[in-house]
């Protein structure tokens, strides 16, 4: 029996993969090396906080069929420990990806986050800005709209460590979060 199910998932990874390739010949022109701009809306959570909308904007270089590289800007924003602290970020993000098909890639890479701590005033507790390194790995689906958009789905992992140096009982916050989007590019 687990021999079947060897030989049944192998057959359908070939099978997948030569109707890949296949289907990626017949559309060579809507993969061919672009730079695309768009806008991306999604939404982000963390495991201690609600799920918040995030917005921006990306810039993806896809210089060879099945590499590329995308470099986005977007805004966050989350509250901690009932609303006591609201966590607003700008990611900037750097990501790679490998295109395991033609529609579909793995992605990872590292951002740099603009973060703003807003504290309850009745806490006592002083505003501050900092800013933090993080990095993500995730994957998605680039689907072509004739041969100058792609319409794009992508979900990412991000692991970053915010420090709430000033927030009493905030050593058990996670700030590791995953984000979902979808965004519209143009080729330009």
């Amino acid at each position: 029996m687990r021999k079947v199910n060897t030989s049944i998932a192998i057959l359908l990874l070939v099978v997948a993969f030569w109707s890949g390739t296949t289907w990626a010949q017949d559309n060579a022109d809507k993969y061919s090396p672009a730079l695309m701009f768009g806008p991306q809306l999604g939404i982000s959570k963390s495991p201690d906080a609600d799920a918040n909308m995030i917005w921006g904007a990306a810039l993806r270089l896809r210089f060879l069929p099945f590499l590329g590289v995308e470099g986005a800007i977007d805004y966050r924003q989350e509250d901690f420990a009932s609303d006591a602290l609201t966590v607003r970020s700008w990611p900037v993000q750097v990501t790679g990806m490998l295109y395991i098909l033609p529609v579909l890639y793995g992605a990872m890479g590292a951002g740099w986050y603009h973060t703003t701590f807003d504290y309850n005033p009745d806490m006592g507790i002083v505003d501050n800005t900092q800013s933090e390194f993080g990095w993500h790995f995730g994957g998605g689906l680039e689907m072509p709209l004739g041969n100058t958009a792609r319409l794009t789905a992508d979900l990412r992992y991000v692991f970053l460590d915010y420090d709430f140096e000033n927030f009493p009982g905030s050593d058990d916050i996670n700030s590791d979060f995953y984000m979902a989007t979808a965004g519209l590019l143009f080729k330009i």
